[in-house]
């Protein structure tokens, strides 16, 4: 049994064995959130690379040049120590059906920047989180409540008090950003029923393989040159970005459940603000604040009633 002070309780057990279980539990969950931040670090930069490249090239390019960047880096970094090895999947449907979900997630959400603050955008995306918990009972048998419901539908209100429809302050682009962050969810509950049966590795590497390989008959049609050394370097950065946070997101999932370390990807909220300040001079309005602090109460509720469900 665990001791009073609950996962990593420091009470008296049954067994030495029971006890060292507890503390290799708790190792692995601080690895898994350590991860999940890590992530919450790289992708705001990678946003933002994304929104001031969206002002002047296509949305395809852009995001074909993350997912093209994010595979030819894991490559680079995977197959010299893992060799052909790395390629191997032994669930190459849900592999593909990852790739799908992240594609269809970043240019939607790539979009979605060109148009929207980058911090509201963010915000909106912090939703992915309450996608994750609704789908892990039929998706990965991690099972809910009633009172998870109820917070479920108060993080959703919150992202309606964010994109605000019927009102003036209402851009449809933020919907895209709903769509993204329902895709991303999809494609973290994917990852989670893939890790211990594939290496991370061989999940990140299958990850942008769509966005990659497929979208290459799209290019000849929107492709434009980079105007400037500073571009072609944030081209080359959204490959590197991407392929760090989404190895980081792997990792995560392999050490801790899904619904234990999604609730952290909140922290990836405060560091769009700061990018959206340093990279554009934007700050989200009450409304933004208010929405996104109801979204991540929410989703740290759910996080917390998981953790004593699996205690």
């Amino acid at each position: 049994m665990l001791g009073p002070s609950g996962i990593g309780g420091t009470g008296i057990v049954a067994a030495d064995g029971v006890t060292t279980g507890v503390r290799i539990w708790d190792r692995r969950l601080l690895l898994g959130i350590m991860f999940i931040c890590l992530s919450g670090l790289v992708f705001p930069v990678m946003n933002g690379f994304a929104k001031m490249l969206g002002a002047e090239y296509s949305t395809l390019q852009v995001s074909w040049a993350r997912a093209f960047g994010h595979f030819v880096f894991i490559l680079a970094a995977f197959l010299p120590r893992h060799g052909l090895a790395v390629l191997r999947t032994r669930r190459p449907g849900i592999q593909f059906g990852r790739a799908l979900m992240l594609y269809i997630s970043n240019i939607c959400f790539f979009f979605a920047v060109v148009y929207i603050p980058i911090a509201d955008a963010a915000a909106i995306s912090m939703t992915s989180p309450l996608v994750v918990a609704l789908l892990a009972w039929p998706m990965l048998g991690e099972r809910t409540n009633a009172r998870r419901l109820i917070a479920l539908a108060f993080g959703f209100a919150g992202v309606l008090i964010i994109i605000r429809p019927g009102t003036d302050l209402f851009h449809w682009a933020s919907l895209f950003v709903v769509a993204s962050s329902c895709c991303y969810g999809v494609y973290q509950v994917l990852t989670r029923q893939v890790a211990g049966i594939d290496s991370p590795e061989t999940s990140a590497i299958y990850a942008p393989i769509i966005g990659a390989i497929g979208m290459l008959l799209v290019m000849p049609f929107v492709w434009r040159t980079p105007d400037s050394l500073l571009d072609l370097s944030m081209f080359l950065g959204l490959g590197v970005l991407g392929a760090a946070g989404h190895y980081f997101v792997a990792q995560a999932l392999t050490f801790a459940p899904a619904n234990l370390v999604s609730p952290f990807q909140y922290f990836q909220l405060f560091a769009s603000v700061l990018v959206g300040y340093l990279f554009f001079a934007a700050l989200p309005d009450a409304a933004t604040w208010l929405g996104a602090a109801i979204i991540v109460v929410s989703g740290l509720y759910i996080g917390w009633s998981q953790t004593r469900m699996a205690r």
